[in-house]
């Protein structure tokens, strides 16, 4: 996987073909690299999760209107709009995603679920109220540095518990202090959950190159983009922050 990734092999060089079914049906064998670029979008890549998370949408609301679990669980099944996805043997092999999300743990926040991606598409890095901890950035170093991911999405979401905790004044387990302690950082009063949310995704998004000198020389370079997001849970939408 090191080896695929330190192979110098420029983002726009790698024959991108757009994510169709397709297309990907009549995938034929090719080198590592284009086996596993098979799903990678030819435009810019936070289009194209937007995108992508429209087409969600529109099954996600359609859910909304069915009374019944089997119901929803069937119509979800049946119209999640899957664009692509890469042969397991090459995902065996490696992986080359082509955009990496900082979000939050939550169980209802499944990037892969909103914004219709198959296996190796995304690369993530998942906590509590999506903060820009070390660990987190380290991994996201790592796919900037070894997988040449183009983007960094950092995406908080509606009724996020981590930030619901940093705003209110009841006592927490030292670790969870700890974690809060950057969504308070980011705080303003007054401001309601979701004002809160917002903040604290762009407060992370802009954390990322100042902890990270490998992140902001990439953004410098124009190899990078970090761009901070919001996922409102009932609608299923995604919208900048």
């Amino acid at each position: 996987m090191l080896a695929l990734a330190g192979a110098g092999v420029a983002l726009d060089t790698l024959g991108p073909r757009p994510a169709v079914a397709a297309e990907a049906a009549a995938e034929t064998e090719g080198t590592l690299v284009e086996r596993l670029s098979v799903c990678r979008p030819g435009g810019d890549p936070l289009q194209e999760l937007l995108r992508r998370n429209r087409d969600f949408c529109r099954t996600w609301q359609a859910a909304e209107r069915s009374e019944n679990p089997l119901d929803r669980a069937t119509l979800l099944h049946d119209t999640w709009p899957l664009h692509c996805q890469v042969r397991p043997d090459a995902l065996a092999a490696g992986q080359r995603p082509w955009a990496s999300v900082l979000c939050c743990a939550d169980s209802r926040v499944a990037p892969e679920w909103i914004f219709a991606c198959g296996a190796g598409e995304l690369f993530e890095v998942r906590s509590a109220g999506n903060t820009a901890f070390a660990a987190g950035v380290a991994s996201l170093e790592y796919a900037v540095a070894e997988l040449a991911v183009p983007l960094i999405l950092v995406m908080g979401h509606s009724g996020c518990g981590a930030v619901t905790a940093a705003m209110a004044s009841n006592p927490l387990t030292p670790l969870l202090e700890e974690l809060v302690a950057p969504i308070r950082a980011s705080l303003e009063p007054g401001a309601d959950l979701a004002q809160a949310v917002r903040r604290n995704a762009a407060a992370a998004a802009a954390a990322l190159p100042r902890r990270s000198a490998l992140l902001s020389q990439a953004v410098t370079e124009g190899r990078l983009a970090i761009q901070a997001a919001y996922f409102d849970i009932g609608s299923g939408e995604v919208s900048l922050v």
